[in-house]
């Protein structure tokens, strides 16, 4: 059992860091793409928008899929579709087609993020869920880290077409691992959620607070992840190469405190104050990012940033089952997910239109930091929820 716990959380990680490339190619490759395309800022955050927007459809219909079926399968339907979409983007000129592939991109990633997080969670203790699901995303930014050190000179070696098709293809390689040594965690004999338990959670007040702090922690984490780059060029002067340095340079940071902020919320039990610590440390370091010119005092804000941008993801993520039950992982987790990518659009969008209307992103990075703080009010009022909470019956 051991050995399979092993192989089969190494597996959904590894899969899992697949999308981290291709999105993350995405925003490093923006500054090539864009001119090559003749695009716009807003019609480059168009493709995130898009592909956010369908993805955050998606989510309750995958949760529901989850707790009704299963996990295992779903996430391997979604590896496969996620990097053969990369792969096809890679083979167009056209702008419409482009907008297509990455809304049919969204509902394929759907398939990995609720799907893995249950299936990741399965094989961990229920006092180790934060620590599993901070586990499960610390791939992706493994990958980012990877793929900003070395995603520049390969761009320039093949251009950003071939290297979508390279990280395709390893994607491909990757799900068909998953397919061959990976297994399901046997499920209990718990009733699982139906359709109406999904629907229901809409009836929660916990849940509409939990999905306010979502919004706010995907606004967030999108908005700087998918923007930096761009940011760093246009604003700091930085090359490709030096803005892919920078962010690979706060990857390194962010991959270790996903796993160390679900560790830190098991072991003090207090995912909420984690939550509002890491809130409050990126509204700083976010107004900090536009009012800094000192290249050194930048680098060390953005080391800071990236230290939290996903330091509480673990403990938000755990809340809803500790609130709900493990019945409702996969619903309460779709839910949640659903709120993070209303969020995540809107700033992707919203910060490529603020920057073509007023040429700067100033007032970007600002609302990213009131964002923050409307994160924190809303962590204040689930505490409050929190104290007196009654689980509700199955």
């Amino acid at each position: 059992m051991r050995r399979a716990a092993i192989i089969t959380v190494s597996l959904l990680v590894l899969g899992q860091s697949f999308q981290g490339l291709l999105q993350g190619g995405l925003s490093l490759f923006a500054p090539r793409i864009q001119p090559e395309l003749g695009l716009t800022f807003t019609e480059m955050g168009a493709f995130s928008f898009v592909a956010t927007a369908v993805y955050a459809v998606m989510q309750i219909p995958s949760g529901y899929l989850v707790d009704r079926f299963g996990p295992w399968r779903l996430f391997f339907i979604g590896l496969i579709g996620t990097n053969t979409l990369a792969f096809t983007f890679a083979l167009t000129d056209s702008y419409t087609l482009m907008l297509i592939n990455q809304g049919a991109s969204g509902f394929f990633r759907s398939l990995l993020f609720a799907p893995g997080v249950v299936l990741i969670t399965s094989w961990f203790p229920p006092d180790r869920r934060a620590t599993a699901m901070g586990l499960f995303v610390a791939g992706g930014f493994s990958s980012s880290f990877l793929l900003n050190i070395f995603g520049p000179q390969l761009e320039r070696m093949v251009g950003w077409r071939m290297s979508f098709m390279i990280f395709a293809a390893m994607g491909i390689l990757a799900a068909l691992a998953y397919y061959r040594f990976t297994t399901d965690r046997p499920r209990g004999p718990t009733r699982p959620a139906s359709l109406r338990d999904a629907m229901g959670l809409f009836q929660f007040r916990v849940m509409w607070v939990i999905g306010g702090i979502q919004f706010a922690r995907f606004f967030v984490a999108l908005g700087i992840g998918f923007w930096l780059p761009s940011f760093l060029v246009a604003e700091h002067g930085f090359t490709i190469a030096g803005a892919g340095s920078l962010v690979a340079l706060g990857a390194a940071f962010t991959v270790p405190s996903n796993f160390f902020g679900g560790y830190v919320s098991d072991r003090l039990r207090n995912p909420l104050g984690v939550i509002a610590f890491s809130l409050a440390m990126l509204a700083i370091t976010s107004i900090a990012m536009v009012l800094v010119q000192n290249t050194v005092l930048l680098i060390a804000i953005v080391c800071v940033n990236s230290t939290f941008i996903q330091f509480y993801f673990g403990p938000l993520f755990a809340v809803p089952i500790e609130f709900l039950g493990p019945r409702r992982a996969g619903i309460s987790t779709g839910f949640s997910n659903f709120f993070a990518n209303i969020g995540g659009f809107a700033s992707t969008f919203g910060m490529g239109w603020i920057k073509d209307t007023t040429g700067s992103f100033t007032l970007a990075f600002m609302a990213i930091a009131g964002c923050c703080l409307l994160g924190i009010a809303f962590t204040g009022y689930l505490a409050l929820i929190r104290r007196n909470w009654t689980p509700p019956e199955d």
